[in-house]
């Protein structure tokens, strides 16, 4: 109570005051609440509790990514007191591991790591988890999602099967319920308000904008707004280049993404929650489990890849009971993702922005509206307006036409107009312009054959002056035969 006190938690949350209880008692907890309403302290409490009044047990935490796992380390450190008398370690990936293997010679009893990480130390027999007697599986959906479904299954294997676990996480898909029925024993189910619905004191706004004008749209915005701005990408190489771009426009700004060095990361957090950096730009990475109390506004310049990402991402703002603004921008070939995170939100919400257009959309219906009526013809039929024109009616307007020669005027020739005819009805002037043309041999004049042009005829016609070349293909039934026999089967 020291510590809770010392940390300056008063009220509980919700799904605090609803999972501690229950977890005091040893028993099993399945929880899912909005992002933000403190589920790390509702498992933290629980955690420091078990490892008080069981001397001989340790406990594990499992996060999905290093940041959310060096948070909640920061956070259990901040409550356990000198004479607590507990010793603990963050195993994550990108950090040494000679400095890993330094701490677990301490002999830790609170284990904090990513699953890759922590299976490395369970194949090098470095860490042991014979005496593991309470687990957490925080954000466990977003663990899934990232594919780690196996690497916690191995876990397990390791865990001994009377514990305690808690298993906390943002939604509730039914791969999550299918690792419960497996893993947890009765447990005690708590859902604390609407797991797709936004914290009700996030303020969004939308901006629909064509894709040429985000960016000035964005520096309009950046401008305008004041306090620290979390901004989402789509790739990596998107958190790059708007990095460049925005420190040339002479903002404070820096990025974080899966390529950088976990050093690299922890100092752009860093700088982040102390203020010294004001925008951040971010993949997914941050959307899960990133507490920045400091942040005002979060940014969608680009839409997630699933619906739920959309809630996790505008959760980074409002936390703790504080007010935030979200702002999306919405482009025409954004119009079905954000349907789709509308219906997650509100199921009965109408379709929004059908009238936006993809680009590079050809619009179906219109494909014939080349033949569109004109004039006093609206009332007929299509057929009967297009080819009940009078023949001088294009040529007014000098549009291309096509026709047979004997209805095309004298005019045609004097424009160089391409035409397509026989030879028979071709005039001398079209030789002598150097037109191609094709005919039977029987037509072509002397002239033809002075210029050198090839010709086509029928083998009948020119089999007796053709004459035989050296390298005439010829079938050999021998040569076929020969190169059969050294085929391999």
């Amino acid at each position: 109570m020291q510590s809770i006190t010392r940390m300056q938690f008063k009220i509980p949350t919700p799904i605090q005051a609803q999972a501690i209880p229950p977890a005091l008692l040893g028993k099993d907890v399945l929880g899912t609440a909005q992002t933000g309403t403190g589920k790390t302290l509702c498992y933290g409490i629980a955690c420091l509790n078990k490892l008080l009044t069981d001397k001989s047990s340790g406990a594990l935490i499992v996060c999905p990514t290093r940041e959310l796992a060096v948070q909640v380390g920061e956070v259990l450190t901040g409550l356990i007191e000198p004479k607590m008398n507990i010793k603990s370690a963050t195993l994550i990936g990108g950090e040494s591991i000679q400095k890993q293997l330094r701490q677990l010679r301490r002999r830790p009893r609170l284990i904090i790591g990513t699953p890759g990480r922590l299976n490395d130390h369970l194949q090098r027999k470095s860490l042991r988890l014979n005496e593991t007697y309470f687990l957490v599986l925080d954000e466990t959906d977003r663990m899934l999602d990232m594919g780690f479904t196996p690497q916690i299954e191995q876990i397990l294997k390791y865990v001994p099967k009377r514990h305690q676990t808690l298993l906390f996480s943002a939604t509730l898909p039914q791969n999550i319920i299918r690792i419960a029925e497996r893993y947890l024993n009765e447990p005690v189910r708590i859902r604390v308000g609407s797991t797709t619905t936004p914290i009700t004191k996030i303020k969004q706004e939308i901006i629909q904008v064509s894709e040429g004008d985000k960016y000035n749209v964005l520096l309009n915005q950046l401008h305008s707004r004041k306090g620290s701005i979390l901004l989402f990408v789509k790739t990596k190489r998107n958190a790059d280049k708007m990095v460049e771009k925005l420190r040339k426009d002479g903002h404070s700004c820096d990025c974080m993404h899966g390529n950088l060095r976990q050093s690299k990361r922890q100092r752009t957090l860093i700088a982040f929650r102390s203020e010294k950096v004001r925008i951040l730009v971010s993949t997914e990475l941050a959307a899960r489990g990133l507490d920045v109390p400091s942040i005002q506004h979060v940014i969608n310049y680009h839409l997630p890849q699933v619906p739920e990402d959309f809630i996790h991402r505008i959760g980074r703002t409002a936390r703790a009971g504080a007010e935030g603004c979200a702002l999306t921008f919405i482009t025409p070939n954004d119009r079905q993702m954000w349907n789709e995170i509308q219906r997650l939100i509100n199921p009965n919400a109408k379709k929004e922005f059908n009238t936006f257009k993809k680009s590079n959309h050809r619009n179906k219906k219109n494909k014939f509206s080349r033949f569109r009526q004109r004039g006093n013809s609206e009332n007929k039929s299509f057929k009967k307006n297009y080819f009940d024109r009078p023949k001088d009616y294009d040529q007014s307007k000098g549009k291309k036409r096509f026709s047979f020669k004997s209805d095309r005027s004298d005019n045609d020739q004097s424009r160089g107009k391409k035409r397509f005819s026989f030879k028979s009805d071709r005039s001398d002037n079209d030789q002598s312009r150097g037109k191609k043309g094709f005919s039977f041999k029987s037509d072509r004049s002397d002239n033809d054959q002075s210029r050198g042009k090839k010709r086509f005829s029928f083998k009948s016609d020119s089999f007796k002056n053709r004459k035989k070349s050296k390298n005439s293909f010829k079938l050999k039934k021998q040569g076929h035969n020969r190169r059969g026999k050294n085929r391999a089967f």
